[in-house]
């Protein structure tokens, strides 16, 4: 059986609540490490000025490796639709 709260009529029942509270205004910082943040478009900008520069190479070489891949089968499949349309009797 589940026991009965032992409570009266008279008692609170929710804690009472401080409704003129005011949190804490925080002061700005003083740390020398700390800077106003830059914009999006900053951010990006300063990446990639410094990283585009030294990756353009090796991403252009692995570009032209895709395509030279892709080519190939595209080309084979090419040229052997061309071979099956000689073979057969259409024309």
């Amino acid at each position: 059986m589940k026991p009965l709260p032992k409570t009266h009529p008279s008692t609170r029942k929710f804690p009472l609540v401080a409704y003129h509270y005011h949190a804490p205004i925080l002061n700005g910082s003083s740390a020398p490490c700390v800077q106003t943040s830059k914009s999006l478009r900053d951010i990006t900008r300063d990446y990639f000025d410094a990283e585009a520069n030294r990756e353009f190479l090796s991403e252009a070489a692995v570009f032209t490796a895709l395509i030279g891949m892709t080519i190939m089968p595209i080309a084979t499949g090419i040229s052997a639709v061309l071979h099956l349309l000689n073979v057969l009797p259409l024309f």
